[in-house]
């Protein structure tokens, strides 16, 4: 009988299309994923069997041609990066004329913002390296540590801000409204381009993600500072530049927690967010042969790259008749068609060889 096989590769689905013939009563591919990818991969990975397994590429060969999320859209965060910095200059020149906090206060989020954009696309560069014997995932968790120091900053500079903003009650500060005025519409027209910018790719994407969340409180940040400024030009009132400059922390400060969460639950190696495990296993478990799935994981590399590996029970029936290639390749094409998961480790074993190593004295 055929030893156990272990198979860990980007195989491609049966017949090497997108959309594979699955066997009968397979069930169709889950709402939630198809809801949130939108089913759109590549194909063109390799596939090992059997005895040529040891000569497969090294570890985590298989993950250097895929592009990190953040990686395709590089060409989308430089166009964000030069507009922020930018705004950033024509709002801090404006701060200091006008003498107001909250536009001071969207300046620094847009410095802050470049920054973020800044290290994503160095974490995105450093994360194409390729893998290595110690380093078998290369270095795609650097875009997550990123998006970590991203998320701290966000939220350091939204206590600031709060801070100052209140350090500023009791004492009565004139603010100019004109360049208040110029100076936020300005970032407010910048900001909404960004978003545009942004829009179709910060779902695949931590980082991108990040940036998209920190440019659409800049929108709203701007627009705070734009009725702050017209309050202050027909009424004298002040006091409103404070407010503002809190409301504009508030806003900060939620994205912040928002990102976080994600970052943390990448680094604690949570379930990707659309793939629910006990429904990939019914999938599994719904290819003929397949007699069990245990020691079942998923899992996020990096923003767009999960991963998956369990072990499988296969009847000793389908095993000899069906052979372990036919069903590794719908197990396989099950997990790229119906969950999006390209890098997968399966081990195969036959139902009489999980018996014996349960009990090995029996």
């Amino acid at each position: 009988m055929t030893p156990p096989t272990n198979h860990d590769s980007q195989s491609p689905a049966p017949g090497g299309d997108c959309d594979p013939d699955f066997s009968a009563g397979h069930p169709a591919r889950p709402a939630a994923a198809a809801a949130a990818s939108g089913h759109s991969h590549s194909h063109s990975h390799s596939h090992t069997h059997g005895p040529d397994a040891d000569l497969a590429p090294a570890a985590g060969a298989d993950l250097q041609g895929a592009a990190t999320a953040t990686g395709k859209h590089r060409k989308r965060l430089i166009w964000v990066l030069s507009i922020t910095l930018g705004v950033f200059v024509v709002q801090l020149i404006g701060a200091f004329i006008s003498n107001s906090l909250s536009l001071l206060a969207d300046a620094g989020h847009m410095l802050t913002d470049a920054t973020g954009v800044a290290i994503a696309l160095i974490a995105s560069l450093i994360a194409a390296l390729p893998a290595t014997s110690k380093r078998t995932f290369g270095y795609l968790r650097v875009e997550v540590l990123a998006a970590l120091a991203n998320g701290i900053v966000l939220g350091v500079i939204a206590v600031v801000i709060l801070v100052q903003a209140i350090s500023r009650f009791g004492s009565e500060v004139e603010v100019h409204s004109t360049p208040m005025l110029i100076a936020a519409i300005i970032g407010a027209v910048a900001n909404l381009i960004s978003l545009l910018v942004l829009q179709s790719a910060q779902k695949e994407s931590l980082n991108v993600r990040g940036a998209y969340l920190e440019v659409l409180g800049d929108l709203l940040g701007s627009i705070a500072v734009i009725v702050a400024g017209l309050i202050i030009m027909y009424t004298g009132w002040n006091m409103v530049d404070q407010i503002a400059s809190i409301l504009i922390a508030l806003l900060i400060f939620p994205r912040a927690v928002s990102l976080l969460r994600e970052v943390v639950n990448v680094l604690l190696e949570a379930s990707p967010k659309n793939l629910d495990v006990e429904v990939a296993r019914k999938h599994m478990l719904a290819v003929p042969g397949v007699a069990e799935v245990h020691d079942l994981h998923a899992w996020t590399i990096t923003s767009g790259v999960p991963a998956f590996s369990a072990h499988v029970t296969v009847t000793d029936d389908a095993w000899d008749e069906r052979g372990y290639h036919a069903i590794l390749d719908e197990l396989k094409a099950c997990l790229m068609t119906h969950f999006d998961v390209d890098h997968s480790t399966i081990q195969l074993e036959p139902a009489s060889h999980h018996i014996a190593t349960k009990n090995p004295h029996a």
